[in-house]
C-alpha cells in the first residue's frame, strides 16, 4: 500500500535535500513543520512557497531536551501528524592528519542524536496509530569505514544500523521506516569537494527519496539506485584492499 504524506515535520530544512523534500511536500498538498537551526533561512523557505503550507520552528540539532515539547506543539499546530523526515546532517573538512573531537562529536550529535530524538516520539506515536512514514537520510557513506572522515562515516553507519532496527521494531506495527542512502548531491556540503561523480541535484534527491518512502515498504535503498552497485563491490573488497585505497 502507498504512503500519503498531508502532515509532514521537516528536520533540517533550512536548504539542500531537506528544503527540496519540504518544498516537494507542500507543492502535493501537505502541510508542512520545517525545523533547522537558522531561523532565517526557514523564513525564506516558508515565504517562497504560497498558500501557507510551511510553517518554520527555529530548533538546534543539539537540543535534546527541547525536542519533546517542541514535537507536540508542532503536531498541535499541525493538527496531527503522518511523515517525518530526518534531513539534518553536517559533514565538517577534515584535513589530512587531522584527529579532531570537537568536530567529530558535532557530527555524532546532528547526524546520529538528533535523529534518535526526533524520531523516537515520531515512532511512538506512529506505533500507537499503527500508521506513518519516518525518513532518515543516510549516505552511501555509511557502507565502510573511509579513511578520508572516520566522524562522518561512523555516524551515517550507526544512522542506518538505527533505522534498520526501527524499520524492525515497528513496521509490524503498519509503520513506514525508510532509509535514504544518496550517493553526490549537489548541496553545500558538497560543494567544492573534488573527485565527485554521478552528482544530481538536491531536488532530484528529493523526488526519488519520497518516491522511495511513498512505496510504503519500508524500503532501504540508494539515490540514485546505480550507487547499490558500488557499495555492493565497496563492501566486499577485502579490508587490505580496501584501506590502500585513496576513498
Amino acid at each position: 500500500m502507498s504512503a500519503s504524506f498531508k502532515k509532514a515535520i521537516v528536520v533540517g530544512a533550512s536548504s539542500g535535500i531537506g528544503e527540496a523534500i519540504a518544498r516537494r511536500l507542500a507543492d502535493e498538498g501537505a502541510d508542512v513543520a520545517i525545523v533547522a537551526r537558522r531561523e532565517d533561512e526557514l523564513k525564506r523557505v516558508a515565504a517562497s512557497v504560497p498558500g501557507g503550507k510551511i510553517r518554520p520552528y527555529a530548533h538546534d540539532a543539539a537540543d535534546f531536551e527541547g525536542v519533546p515539547a517542541l514535537f507536540e506543539r508542532i503536531v498541535a499546530d499541525l493538527g496531527g501528524l503522518d511523515t517525518l523526515v530526518y534531513a539534518a546532517g553536517a559533514m565538517p573538512a577534515i584535513a589530512e592528519g587531522e584527529y579532531s573531537f570537537e568536530k567529530d562529536r558535532t557530527m555524532v550529535t546532528v547526524n546520529l542524536l538528533g535523529a534518535m530524538a526526533w524520531m523516537n516520539p515520531a515512532a511512538a506515536r506512529f506505533q500507537a496509530a499503527q500508521s506513518g512514514t519516518l525518513v532518515g537520510i543516510s549516505s552511501i557513506a555509511g557502507e565502510r569505514g573511509r579513511r578520508g572522515n572516520p566522524g562522518y562515516c561512523t555516524s551515517k553507519a550507526a544512522l542506518s544500523t538505527y533505522l534498520e532496527s526501527l524499520r524492525n521494531r515497528c513496521s509490524r506495527y503498519g509503520v513506514n521506516v525508510v532509509t535514504v542512502k544518496p550517493g553526490f548531491v549537489d548541496t553545500a556540503m558538497t560543494r567544492g569537494m573534488k573527485g565527485l561523480f554521478w552528482l544530481i541535484s538536491a531536488d532530484e534527491a528529493a523526488r526519488q527519496s519520497l518516491a522511495m518512502a511513498r512505496r510504503g515498504s519500508s524500503a532501504s535503498g540508494f539515490v540514485p539506485s546505480r550507487w547499490a552497485l558500488v557499495a555492493l563491490v565497496v563492501r566486499m573488497l577485502p579490508s587490505f584492499v580496501f584501506r590502500k585505497l585513496n576513498f
